[in-house]
């Protein structure tokens, strides 16, 4: 391979890295400081398609998906070769029906508003395996906790249209634990308590908002949150709070139905360890519905078990449960963003589309497990660590805060739609760690078009500027196309064969490098 021909201009790199930066661990970001801290420009007012370019879904299962589409409203959607039994609607950009052959369809999505069109190639995959790309949504644990109810869920829904969270890819609204209530549906089914009057209703109003619904569960008895779990002492499902066991009798088979008659597209399904016998019944459970439901495994799996996960599974948790620090968690089961980002390279062989590693949920924006919110705390420069890493990894994006009170900065860090392309990478081949340069790491992802998206990530406390001339090492070689994903900026370059960088202390330059015509 020829040396690398490229370099970015001290100059530019300079002006592109004014980003603030503070050191503390624990720091509240001041409003104005995430403010000035804003990198991404807004989208265009022109009609643009966002998303994955793939979609997995089964014979005869029911389809959903909503074209994430930004520009000015309002927006005309249109496909052409869609499959038999597939129609869009115009209006809305939702794409629904089923599938009975299966095989591979190549369409095409469309979208026209009066600034312009656009248009994505969109391949869809009926067969065995969905979630082909890792999902993206979010979950009510991390604001909510168990103060969740039914009005809280619907408006977080809204709110995810409304912010134009949806319009980038942001699709599935999830119920953590509490929502649990007694066994008195069919084959002594778990039915919701009080706090969920009415959930086909709530998934119903879900689903017309284009967007998807998800719910929790375990096999054991009792929830973490001591609600009733997945199964019971008797056989009519009798609950007691008998802590982490499992029950004498399981009722996967009769919960897996109501979920799918209620109409839910995914399941967290919680305990440690987790085992593959009740892996397999569940999964076994949700196939024989006949709808399609994402299959989350949490938490803290065994890397030992990773080969019959990705077979039984869509995703599962390698890690213990993150908490809004950079670092210093309590090693035991809580851990900082840092600790969790930087451990993954041993996973990377079991991630792939329909299975993926996933490193927990994204700790930004107002969190609080149920008591009163704050900011997260992470500073901006970490929370771009945060996010960039996530997509690096091809990870399960779950958002953990308050939807309805989204601050700019936040809700511009979810918005970058060529940093989301990066986790909705069609390839699905999670990054790794190739090279480390002083106080940076750099991670390289291979993405489907044949492009790199490389990171470095500053491990160290203070400012970091310098040369990286290992350009080879990471398999990157001869001229190059740069661009800055964070800033959407292409990068000039030179011959001179290494790399100008400045990474704020606990921050990440994201570039993506693609061979020069």
């Amino acid at each position: 391979m020829k040396s690398a021909s490229l370099t970015l201009l001290a100059c530019l790199a300079l002006a592109a890295f004014s980003m603030p930066s503070t050191h503390a661990q624990s720091a509240t970001p001041a409003p104005k400081l995430l403010a000035s801290a804003i990198l991404t420009p807004p989208p265009s007012p022109a009609a643009r398609i966002h998303g994955p370019s793939v979609f997995g879904v089964r014979p005869g299962s029911p389809f959903l998906y909503g074209i994430p589409a930004t520009g000015q409203r309002p927006v005309t959607y249109s496909a052409e070769r869609l499959p038999d039994g597939l129609s869009i609607d115009p209006s809305t950009g939702e794409i629904t029906g089923s599938i009975k052959a299966p095989g591979t369809y190549l369409a095409t999505l469309k979208v026209r508003n009066e600034m312009g069109a656009d248009a994505k190639d969109f391949r869809i995959v009926c067969g065995d395996n969905i979630s082909l790309t890792p999902p993206m949504g979010w979950n009510s644990w991390n604001c909510w906790a168990g103060a969740v109810d039914q009005e809280k869920v619907l408006a977080s829904a809204k709110a995810m249209v409304d912010s134009g969270l949806s319009q980038h890819g942001w699709t599935y609204v999830n119920i953590d634990d509490t929502w649990q209530g007694a066994r008195t549906g069919q084959g002594y089914a778990l039915q919701a308590n009080a706090k969920f009057p009415d959930m086909k209703s709530l998934v119903s109003q879900i689903h017309a908002m284009g967007l998807k619904a998800g719910i929790y569960s375990t096999p054991w008895e009792t929830s973490y949150a001591h609600y009733p779990g997945g199964s019971s002492q008797t056989m009519e499902g009798a609950f007691q709070k008998i802590g982490s066991k499992f029950g004498r009798f399981g009722f996967a088979a009769a919960d897996a139905r109501q979920w799918a008659d209620w109409g839910f597209d995914y399941l967290k399904y919680d305990w440690n360890p987790i085992d593959v016998e009740h892996v397999r019944e569940m999964s076994q459970a949700l196939r024989a519905t006949g709808r399609d439901i994402h299959f989350s495994l949490s938490n803290a799996a065994d890397i030992s078990t990773a080969p019959d996960l990705a077979q039984l599974a869509n995703s599962w948790r390698t890690t213990g449960d993150i908490y809004d620090q950079w670092q210093n968690g309590d090693h035991n089961w809580h851990f900082g963003v840092s600790e969790i980002a930087f451990s993954q390279d041993r996973w990377a062989a079991y991630a792939g589309p329909g299975h993926w590693n996933d490193p927990d949920m994204l700790v930004v924006g107002q969190v609080g497990w149920g008591a009163k919110l704050h900011p997260a705390n992470l500073t901006p420069d970490q929370q771009y660590a945060h996010i960039s890493m996530w997509c690096l990894l091809s990870a399960p994006l779950l958002i953990g805060c308050d939807l309805e009170h989204l601050d700019p900065f936040t809700l511009n860090l979810l918005c970058n739609d060529e940093v989301l392309a990066l986790d909705q990478d069609a390839l699905g081949k999670q990054a790794t760690r190739v090279a480390s340069d002083g106080p940076i790491d750099v991670y390289v992802k291979d993405l489907e078009d044949g492009s790199k998206a490389v990171g470095f990530f500053n491990r160290s406390a203070q400012n970091y500027s310098g040369r990286f001339n290992k350009l080879p090492t990471i398999g990157l070689g001869g001229r190059q196309q740069v661009r800055d994903l964070w800033r959407q900026k292409d990068l000039p370059v030179d011959q001179k064969g290494f790399v100008n960088i400045i990474v704020p202390a606990d921050g990440v330059l994201l570039l993506k490098f693609q061979q020069a015509p």
